[in-house]
């Protein structure tokens, strides 16, 4: 298949030049293992210490990776995107609440979110995160197999019930979520209890999705008994496949408590990995629908393919690509450019309460071998070609 990645004219059409430079000064930083940690231990103080940074982080960081502090803001890059047909997912990236009126604010936003998004072609998906519903020790709990006091089973209850409530409304309204993946030690809660929404919503067509980090080397495995799952009660199943954001997180709480990692024992399996459970699902269309979570060339060249022989049309609405807002616009826009269905995350919400996510955006770009000096390289080509 014909590269179509080196395409920079098509990659950076939004940009405009002071944008563009903006992006190759970030990633220049980011480059920079040292100063990202210096520098996440200096915005974190200084968030915390109420000082007067955000100004600056918005102009910054936030403007690169985010889509503003509310979906009205939102809606202005999602239309500009839609023009050269990509489509957004809204994200409110506000994460581990702890408290209940924290994740009844989380859970009362993606209601107004689907509100908001319910006639809106150009916005087709939302996502939450499970510990924006839930407390993460509670997840632990249930997971670990634990006993749950009286009052923890009434607080489950309405971590079940903010789920039920959500993917009713989307299932209502034909908008499709994407619940987030995390932690190991706490993921099986979540991931039965979205399995729970699916056998329930998606009967007709894929309105709930799962994620599935594949830096697991279970992933395929559970794939597999979710797929016999759906077979005996009769529903869809979506999966949005990714690599994974917790690698060293997991590696070492398993050292520090000994256990065995869930974690791959190299990037070559994991990649593996990922190819296998996309493999796994596109032989299997006729229950899965795809949302290929990647950042990587030569993934998506190989679902490319594999939907060119098994003459799957590149707008088949089972398949969808999707990258992060901010990142591997080379990949994105080129995708839609040839036709195939292609969302970016597009993160909104409070600067402050933004700032976990984008540091995890900063540290993920230092630890991935090659994403930041690719993303560099496309710069400087596009920073040549228009002569800046």
């Amino acid at each position: 298949m014909k590269g179509i990645f080196e395409d920079t004219a098509t990659a950076f059409a939004l940009k405009t030049d002071s944008e563009l430079e903006r992006a190759y000064f970030l990633f220049k930083l980011i480059a920079n293992e040292p100063l990202v940690k210096i520098g996440t231990a200096v915005t974190n103080f200084a968030i915390k210490a109420h000082l007067p940074v955000e100004r600056l982080i918005r102009a910054t960081v936030f403007d690169h990776f985010c889509g503003g502090v509310n979906e009205e803001e939102c809606l202005v890059v999602a239309d500009k995107m839609y023009g050269k047909g990509v489509s957004t997912i809204l994200d409110y990236s506000v994460e581990g609440q702890e408290v209940e009126n924290q994740l009844d604010s989380c859970y009362e936003k993606a209601l107004k979110t689907l509100d908001f998004v319910k006639q809106n072609k150009a916005i087709p998906f939302i996502v939450f995160k499970p510990t924006g519903f839930g407390r993460f020790a509670l997840y632990q709990k249930i997971t670990e197999g634990e006993e749950l006091s009286h009052e923890e089973k009434q607080e489950w209850q309405r971590v079940v019930n903010r789920y039920d409530r959500v993917c009713k409304k989307a299932h209502g309204l034909g908008v499709s979520i994407l619940i987030d993946g995390e932690e190991s030690w706490m993921q099986k809660a979540a991931d039965d209890l979205v399995q729970q929404m699916m056998r329930k919503y998606n009967q007709s067509e894929p309105i709930v999705f799962n994620t599935l980090q594949t830096y697991r080397w279970d992933r395929l495995d559970y794939l597999k008994e979710l797929h016999q799952d759906a077979k005996r009660h009769n529903y869809l199943i979506g999966i949005k496949v990714v690599r994974g954001a917790y690698m060293e997180k997991e590696n070492d709480r398993a050292e520090e408590m000994g256990y065995p990692t869930p974690i791959c024992d190299s990037k070559k399996a994991t990649d593996s990995n990922f190819d296998n459970v996309a493999t796994y699902m596109i032989n299997n269309l006729d229950t899965f629908s795809i949302f290929a979570g990647t950042h990587n060339e030569f993934s998506s060249y190989k679902l490319m393919e594999q939907m060119k022989e098994k003459n799957i049309a590149v707008n088949d609405p089972r398949i969808w690509f999707g990258q992060l807002y901010g990142m591997s616009d080379h990949i994105s826009f080129n995708l839609a450019k040839e036709g195939y269905n292609v969302a970016k995350y597009l993160p909104f919400g409070p600067v402050k309460d933004v700032m976990p996510y984008l540091i995890r955006r900063a540290e993920e770009n230092t630890s991935v071998a090659g994403q930041t000096s690719r993303e560099l390289s496309l710069l400087k080509t596009e920073r040549k070609r228009r002569k800046i």
